[in-house]
C-alpha cells in the first residue's frame, strides 16, 4: 500500500522523497497549506491589478528586469519564459530523480512564498500519482537563479508541451495528461518563474543519492569485514577503547559496526595466537578511521539537504503582509557544497575497497590464498581483471571528486556573476555513487571466494550470512568465466537492499543516520 504524503511546505523528509521517487508514495496538498497558497496568490493578483513594478511579474527577467511588460502580455511573458529556458542538453535524467524533482517543486509552491495558485501543486501531484514524468536533460544548469533549464523542461509539460513518460509509454504532454484525466494549466502572472526558479533539480539528486549512500556505507563495512576474515586479519584494531581515545563520532560508530559484523569467528580463533603479524595494512586496520568520516560527511550533507527540501527558493517571495521582495534563495551553494563533500567521502570508500580487493588477489599479500583467487592459476587468470576494473573505477572517482562548487562563470549578461555549478556537483556524485557500488560488488565477489578457501573454518556469523547471500547470486569461481555479469548482479543487490539483514543492526551498536527513520 502506498504511503500518503501531504504537502505542507514544512515537513517533507528524505524518506518521503525516496518513496515518491520510487512510486511508493501518493501526494496531495494539505488543506492548511492550500489556504496559505490562496491568500498569498491574492496578494500577487492585487499587485498586478494595481500595476505595481514587481520583478518577474510585471517586468522581464534577469538582465531584462528593468523592462516593464504591458498588462495584457503578462501571461505571454510567463509562457515565453518557460519555453526559452527549456534549453537543456545531454542524457535524460533517470525517472526517480525527475519524480523527486517534481515532488520538491510542488513542496516549494505549497510553502506559499511563491505566490502561485494551488492548481500548479494539484497538477504536479496528479502527475506523480498517475506515474507521469517529463523528459529532463541533465545538463544546462549552473544552479543559480535555480536550476532553470531542468525545471523549465518540467514546466513545459504542465502547460501541455514537451514529452511525458508513463511506464514504457511516452507521448506529447497534452495527450498523456488527457489519458490520465488531467489538464494543462494556463499560466498566470508570476507562475512561470515560480515553476523554474529554485534548487530542486540538484537537490533531488542529492536526496536520492543520500539514500543510496546510506546503504552503501553499511555494505562497505560488510565487504571489509568479509575481506578481513578472508585475509585472516585481526579485529583488535576495532577495540572500543582505541576509538574512544580519539573521540571522533563517525569513527566510533564505524568501529562498533565492524565489531558486531566480526563477532564469533572460527577463522579469527584459528590464528589468535602465533600469528607473526603485529598489525594489518591500513585498508583493513584503518577502516573506522576512513569509513567513519564518511558517516560524518553523510550527516553534514543530510542536514543541509533535509533543510533544502522545505526551503523557499523562489524569487521574488510573497509574504503575509502583502509585500513581495526579491532576494537570492535560489542560489545553490549550500547543496552544491554538500554534494562535493559527499563526492570526496565516497571516493575514499572506493579507494579503501579497491585496496582490500588487491590484497585478496595479490599472491604476495593474500595470506596463502591462490594467486588471483583462482584454483588453477596460470591457465586461469581468476579475478585479476576484476581488480583492474575496481582500480579503474576508483581512479575515476578521484577525478570526479574535484569540487564543482568552487567553480563559477558569469551568466545572464553578468547579472548572475557568481554561480555554484550545483548540477555539475550533482551528476558527478551520482556517477561516483554508482562507481563505488561496483567497486564494492567486486570486493564482495572476491571476499566470498576467499571465505570459500578458508573452509572448513567458519567466519563470523554475519559474515557467513553475507557469504551465503553472495553465493545465492554468484557461484564460486572454479575456472575463468565472464565476470561483468556477476559484478552487475552484485551491484544490483547492493542497490536493492539484498544485504540489509546483514548490516541493519541495532542503533546502539551501529551508526545509522536518520535517513531511513
Amino acid at each position: 500500500m502506498k504511503r500518503r504524503i501531504q504537502l505542507d511546505g514544512d515537513s517533507l523528509t528524505l524518506r518521503d522523497v525516496w518513496l515518491v521517487a520510487h512510486g511508493d508514495g501518493e501526494v496531495e496538498l494539505a488543506p492548511a497549506a492550500r489556504d496559505v497558497v490562496a491568500r498569498r496568490r491574492h496578494f500577487v493578483d492585487e499587485i498586478v491589478r494595481r500595476g505595481d513594478v514587481a520583478y518577474g511579474v510585471t517586468t522581464g527577467f534577469g538582465k531584462l528586469s528593468e523592462m516593464a511588460i504591458p498588462l495584457d502580455r503578462l501571461s505571454e511573458l510567463q509562457v515565453n519564459l518557460v519555453r526559452s529556458h527549456a534549453a537543456g542538453v545531454g542524457t535524460l535524467r533517470p525517472a526517480r530523480e525527475v519524480r523527486a524533482m517534481m515532488l520538491l517543486r510542488a513542496t516549494v509552491i505549497a510553502k506559499g512564498f511563491s505566490g502561485a495558485r494551488a492548481d500548479l501543486i494539484d497538477l504536479l501531484a496528479g502527475m506523480l500519482n498517475a506515474g507521469l514524468y517529463p523528459e529532463v536533460p541533465e545538463q544546462g544548469s549552473v544552479g543559480a537563479s535555480g536550476d532553470l533549464a531542468p525545471l523549465a523542461h518540467l514546466a513545459l509539460t504542465l502547460i501541455g508541451e514537451g514529452v511525458l513518460h508513463r511506464g514504457e509509454n511516452a507521448g506529447p504532454a497534452a495527450t498523456m495528461l488527457a489519458h490520465a484525466g488531467l489538464a494543462p494549466v494556463v499560466l498566470r502572472p508570476k507562475e512561470g518563474i515560480t515553476l523554474i526558479n529554485g534548487t530542486q533539480a540538484h537537490t533531488a539528486i542529492a536526496a536520492v543519492a543520500l539514500m543510496d549512500i546510506q546503504r552503501i556505507w553499511r555494505v562497505a563495512h560488510a565487504a571489509g569485514a568479509m575481506t578481513l576474515e578472508g585475509l585472516m586479519g585481526t579485529p583488535d584494531a576495532f577495540d572500543e577503547r582505541i576509538h574512544d581515545a580519539r573521540g571522533q563520532l563517525g569513527q566510533k560508530r564505524s568501529a562498533a559496526l565492524l565489531r558486531v559484523l566480526l563477532a564469533d569467528s572460527e577463522i579469527r580463533d584459528s590464528h589468535r595466537f602465533g600469528d607473526p603479524r603485529v598489525q594489518d595494512a591500513y585498508a583493513l586496520r584503518c577502516m573506522p578511521q576512513v569509513h567513519g568520516p564518511v558517516l560524518d560527511a553523510m550527516q553534514f550533507a543530510e542536514g543541509l539537504v533535509s533543510r533544502e527540501l522545505n526551503a523557499a527558493t523562489d524569487n521574488p517571495l510573497v509574504f503575509d503582509d502583502g509585500t513581495m521582495i526579491s532576494g537570492g534563495n535560489f542560489h545553490g551553494q549550500a547543496v552544491a557544497m554538500a554534494l562535493d563533500v559527499l563526492a570526496i567521502a565516497m571516493t575514499n570508500l572506493a579507494t579503501m575497497s579497491e585496496r582490500r580487493t588487491d590484497r585478496l588477489v595479490h599472491p604476495d599479500f593474500n595470506q596463502g590464498l591462490p594467486p588471483f583467487l583462482s584454483p588453477e592459476a596460470g591457465i586461469n587468470s581468476g579475478f585479476m581483471m576484476a581488480q583492474v576494473t575496481a582500480a579503474s573505477l576508483a581512479s575515476e572517482c578521484k577525478v570526479l571528486s574535484h569540487p564543482a562548487s568552487v567553480d563559477t562563470i558569469p551568466t545572464d549578461g553578468n547579472k548572475e556573476d557568481v554561480v555554484p555549478m550545483a548540477m555539475g556537483a550533482a551528476w558527478k556524485l551520482r556517477r561516483i555513487v554508482n562507481n563505488v557500488a561496483h567497486v564494492l560488488a567486486i570486493e564482495l565477489m572476491c571476499g566470498a571466494q576467499a571465505i570459500d578457501y578458508r573452509a572448513p573454518l567458519q567466519p563470523a556469523r554475519r559474515v557467513a550470512r553475507l557469504h551465503a547471500h553472495v553465493r545465492e547470486l554468484v557461484p564460486r569461481l572454479e575456472r575463468d568465466r565472464v565476470l561483468s555479469g556477476d559484478i552487475a548482479v552484485l551491484r544490483g543487490a547492493i542497490g536493492s537492499g539484498a544485504f540489509d539483514d546483514v548490516t541493519d543492526l541495532p542503533s546502539d551498536a551501529t551508526a545509522s543516520t536518520s535517513v531511513f527513520a
